[in-house]
């Protein structure tokens, strides 16, 4: 990594610079770097903004150092990070060490800021009862939780009159006890109140005998969730609920339950709908009474607690700046966490790790805005795959594009699953959704050509074979009825119906004219080709050999120069321009940085005999092909150039003194043919 020293600043500060990447950067190395930061030429910054959320960073430090509050962290916010800290921290080398802590000697007790600071440090640690010399992020959230406790302490205290639960101390277990129970409860009322309106519907209100008997030769006790579907209990027109004998045996340990929770339940048989409209009552305005506590109550103490975080606030933000600032500016200024490939540090923007067709991705990114990614990814040049993840645990769903850099783009489509684990490590299932078809590697795009020409055919004769048996057999299953119908309606004519019924059906072959016109065309072009190159061909045998290598260029060259412009283009702006970020310099991925973002699955060499392997053929056999496929190569060539490969006599030496006889043989007069004899009239024949 070549670095270099550019001219001095307005204030005498001297940068360093260094490639990553393949792109000069700015060094930001040491404390002095830090503190001069706000000289740096905005030119200069590879990032002018990134959002707040959606990046594998603490959003907390985000967002203390968001001062305008818009979601954006930019340059001059950065900027003012880095002058605070030189007002509050006595050596800015200490930042490098990425710790959460830091020690009263290292906080600036001269500057306002300083003190401020140190002031804060010295309340928490008093509140905690500790008598330590430094302070920690870890002091700072034991505090606001032992304050928080606290804040709900007094709230509880400073109540006025204390309200009466309905059941002292059981009134949560009576609460839970009717809630389990109450829409079982109402259906039976319900159930019983039909009754008394029609009590011939009584059989069918009740349980039914037959669903009984549809699960009585299985082992009941497993049949438990199927029981408790039936009704509570046999209604009747009294509506009394049982509570001792005839519950569904599914809900006996409920009904338990209850009765045990409330005590004017206890000593009966039975209860009415009245007794269990006044219990539902009574805990339902307990109910209530618990959730307004509860909200005003946390209300009040979120007041107490933003007003005390904003008191302590000063020491949080060091704490957080100290841990995390420049990683902030290793992803803003620099871009070294992403060129550096550190599995314990990666960059802020990289998501997890997707697995997909023997291979892994670890350049993943999660989406923020659909529409934009789509509309500005491909200027990439990166392969893209854009999955919907849904995590296995929680359910929840997200959006990721994982970057292909590496291998071959195998059995990758629309709707395959795959797997992605994020920075925690928790597995996401993931869906892909769409691709960003650039090239991978020039040795893919090689085969390109052929690939996509081979699935063309292919495609084409499945369409049109499909198509045609599907009009095959709707004709067949016409035929077949017209001639049931006409079996029906005149009996003497079925022989002959059934013979034309039975009559093959001809060949279509205008189905597959435009399959054979297309193939038809593409070897034209490529006879086309052989025939303007025919001229180079001569009566060596190794120019037929290089005729066909020139082919082969002819064709795949083409799309080898547009993935190797397209390789050394490869950028990461756009994607993380869609996301939100304002990129200011390029985050190039060649063809090497990319080989690294990609894994390929790798197999060892096994010798063994697998029974249900696919048989091998032959060494002696795969010659035989290799030697057809070459000879009628040779003659596709001699095809098209016209040539006939014949060997020609060694020419013989001509002397002077032939020469000169084939000369006088040539000038001397050619001899008057002799005058043809006319034939003699014939006589008159005599009688």
């Amino acid at each position: 990594m070549a670095k270099l020293s550019n001219p001095l600043t307005p204030s005498g500060y001297e940068w360093k610079f260094s490639t990553v990447g393949g792109v000069t950067r700015v060094n930001v190395e040491t404390g002095a770097d830090i503190e001069h930061l706000d000289e740096l030429d905005k030119k200069l910054w590879t990032v002018l903004s990134c959002p707040v959320n959606g990046l594998e960073f603490d959003a907390r430090t985000l967002t203390l150092m968001d001062s305008d509050k818009d979601g954006k962290i930019r340059v001059h916010e950065v900027v003012a990070a880095s002058q605070w800290l030189r007002q509050v921290m006595m050596d800015l080398e200490d930042l490098f060490e990425g710790n959460d802590y830091i020690s009263f000697s290292g906080i600036n007790q001269v500057s306002d800021e300083g003190k401020q600071v140190l002031a804060a440090a010295r309340l928490i640690l008093d509140k905690l009862g500790s008598d330590k010399k430094s302070i920690s992020l870890q002091d700072v959230h034991d505090y606001m939780a032992v304050y928080e406790e606290k804040c709900r302490a007094e709230y509880k205290a400073a109540e006025g009159e204390p309200y009466e639960p309905p059941y002292g101390d059981g009134s949560d277990a009576a609460e839970a006890a009717v809630n389990a129970v109450r829409a079982k409860v109402a259906d039976w009322f319900m159930r019983c109140r039909l009754v008394q309106f029609d009590e011939e519907a009584s059989p069918v209100l009740d349980v039914q005998v037959d669903k009984i008997a549809a699960i009585s030769a299985n082992n009941l006790s497993e049949s438990v969730a199927q029981i408790a579907d039936y009704p509570l209990a046999r209604p009747n027109k009294e509506a009394l609920l049982p509570l001792q004998n005839g519950v569904n045996p599914a809900w006996q340990g409920a009904i338990a339950a209850l009765v045990a929770a409330i005590p004017e339940l206890q000593d009966k048989e039975t209860m009415s709908e009245d007794e269990w409209n006044a219990v539902v009552v009574k805990v339902d305005a307990y109910s209530a009474w618990k959730a307004a506590g509860e909200a005003a109550m946390n209300e009040a103490i979120a007041a107490q607690l933003a007003e005390q975080s904003a008191a302590i606030e000063p020491v949080e933000r060091l704490l957080l700046y100290c841990r995390d600032y420049v990683r902030l500016l290793h992803n803003y200024v620099v871009m070294r966490d992403f060129y550096r490939r550190d599995e314990d540090c990666l960059a802020m923007f990289q998501a997890g790790k997707l697995f997909i067709d023997q291979r892994q991705c670890d350049l993943c990114i999660r989406v923020s805005d659909m529409p934009k990614q789509l509309a500005s990814a491909g200027k990439s040049g990166l392969y893209l795959l854009y999955c919907h993840c849904v995590s296995k645990s929680g359910g929840a769903q997200m959006d990721i594009v994982a970057a292909i850099t590496d291998g071959e783009t195998g059995d990758l489509h629309e709707g395959r699953n795959a797997i992605f684990y994020d920075r925690s490590g928790q597995d996401w299932d993931a869906t892909v959704t769409k691709i960003v078809d650039n090239p991978i590697s020039v040795r893919q795009a090689f085969w390109s050509p052929y690939r996509k020409f081979g699935n063309w055919i292919t495609d084409k004769i499945t369409k049109n074979a499909a198509e045609k048996e599907s009009k095959q057999f709707d004709e067949m299953t016409s035929k077949a009825d017209t001639a049931s119908s006409n079996l029906a309606a005149k009996p003497a004519d079925a022989p002959a119906d059934a013979a034309a019924a039975k009559k093959a059906m001809p060949f279509d072959i205008a189905k597959f004219a435009g399959i054979f016109a297309a193939i038809g065309l593409a070897l034209g072009a490529i006879g086309a080709a052989l025939a303007a190159l025919g001229g180079f061909v001569t009566d060596k045998w190794y120019n037929i050999i290089l005729l066909l290598a020139a082919v082969v260029i002819l064709i795949s060259g083409p799309s080898m120069l547009l993935a190797w412009l397209k390789l050394r283009r490869r950028n990461l702006g756009p994607v993380l321009n869609a996301n939100g970020w304002a990129i200011n310099s390029k985050i190039k991925v060649n063809t090497t940085f990319g080989a690294t973002l990609t894994s390929l699955a790798k197999y060892p060499k096994i010798v063994m005999n697998d029974p249900f392997a696919d048989k091998k053929m032959a060494w002696w056999k795969k010659c035989l092909i290799w030697l057809a496929v070459l000879a009628v190569a040779f003659l596709l060539v001699f095809r098209f150039t016209q040539h006939r490969w014949v060997w020609q006599p060694k020419p013989v030496a001509v002397t002077e003194e032939v020469v000169s006889a084939e000369a006088s043989a040539a000038e001397a007069p050619v001899a008057e043919a002799p005058a043809a004899v006319e034939a003699p009239a014939e006589e008159p024949a005599q009688e």
